[in-house]
């Protein structure tokens, strides 16, 4: 397997994505890696990081797209881009597999512009997996599709819940939809829409209707589909809430101990360890032909090893075969209007 790597990508620089490249190279068999971005830089940390020469290949660009760039401005104005010659490397079939920690918004629209897209999705959606005191929860979709239909979601619904099956390990995987309410009712016209069409679709028995932005940490589904700005936004949210919440909780605690400090230090190190986003690597933009991992733009080592593991599984398990299969055998389901 050969994976294009966007080196320059990131809030760190080539650094720690070269290192976790290197670690990858090292430690998982069969894989290739090619590190997309300026020669002479990566050359520097290859050098510090001591990877296996033979399995780490550099494609020279000249280019970056800041984190805080327009997408549609630097993808315009900036073909030598780290992230456009990583879409045109799979394009190409010259790798198998896409994994970037830089602009988020550049990456999807890079992959949009190739309309590398798998037969039968008509938009791709980023997944990612929270944790809840259930177990692992998909939520599809946090940032690719702003503005989607109804069909869009339900295709989401589809290949979030074949990811949570063959990647999560979760056997029969319950699907819902993100809503101001439970109630069929509620809230604005996609919802409702989307709603109806699980009703009447082959998920129907997996589908439990809506749930509240509280149900999600509860782990009531394990498949939960919204649009990309309302996914980005609880993403977020998320992200700043824990951060807060583990921070008051250490004040608070350690500063009240005294003989048991260390070990409360020590136990709050393993919660924050054992939900860092690092663990889980990266988000898989689904729906792609081939593969497409998103990482954190603060990734460190660890957490690009990790999606590099990650784009590696998601090939073993044929993951694209699979949805494929489901989105063009299955009966499609009545959309209102046609």
């Amino acid at each position: 397997m050969r994976i294009a790597l966007d080196a320059m990508g990131g809030d760190f620089g080539p650094e720690p994505v070269v290192q976790g490249a290197a670690e990858a190279a090292e430690q998982l068999e069969g894989l290739e890696i090619v590190l997309v971005g300026d020669r002479q830089q990566i050359e520097s940390c290859l050098t510090a990081a001591k990877g296996p020469a033979h399995r780490l290949e550099i494609f020279h660009c000249s280019q970056v797209i800041g984190m805080d760039e327009s997408p549609v401005v630097g993808l315009r104005k900036k073909p030598d881009s780290s992230i456009t010659r990583c879409w045109e490397l799979m394009a190409g079939r010259t790798v198998d597999a896409v994994v970037s920690a830089g602009n988020t918004g550049a990456v999807v629209g890079a992959g949009l512009k190739t309309r590398l897209f798998l037969k039968g999705v008509k938009r791709p959606g980023i997944a990612v997996v929270l944790p809840t005191l259930k177990g692992p929860c998909v939520l599809i979709d946090v940032g690719a599709n702003v503005f989607p239909k109804p069909e869009h979601l339900f295709q989401y619904g589809v290949m979030g819940s074949l990811y949570a099956q063959h990647i999560l390990k979760i056997e029969h995987p319950a699907i819902a939809v993100l809503n101001v309410g439970e109630e069929e009712r509620k809230g604005n016209e996609l919802v409702r829409e989307t709603h109806a069409l699980f009703e009447s679709s082959h998920l129907r028995d997996r589908f439990i209707g809506n749930v509240e932005g509280r149900d999600i940490y509860r782990g009531t589904s394990d498949v939960i589909v919204c649009d990309g700005f309302v996914g980005n936004v609880v993403l977020k949210v998320c992200e700043g809430l824990a951060e807060m919440v583990f921070t008051v909780a250490q004040q608070e605690v350690l500063g009240r101990l005294s003989a048991e400090r260390d070990l409360a230090r020590a136990a709050f190190q393993d919660i924050v360890q054992r939900y860092d986003y690092s663990a889980f690597g990266g988000a898989p933009l689904l729906g792609i032909d081939g593969i497409c991992i998103i990482c954190h733009g603060a990734s460190g080592g660890l957490a690009i090893r990790n999606a590099i593991r990650v784009a590696a599984n998601f090939a073993d398990d044929h993951l694209n075969d699979l949805i494929t299969e489901e989105l063009n055998s299955s009966p499609r389901p009545a959309i209102a209007g046609e």
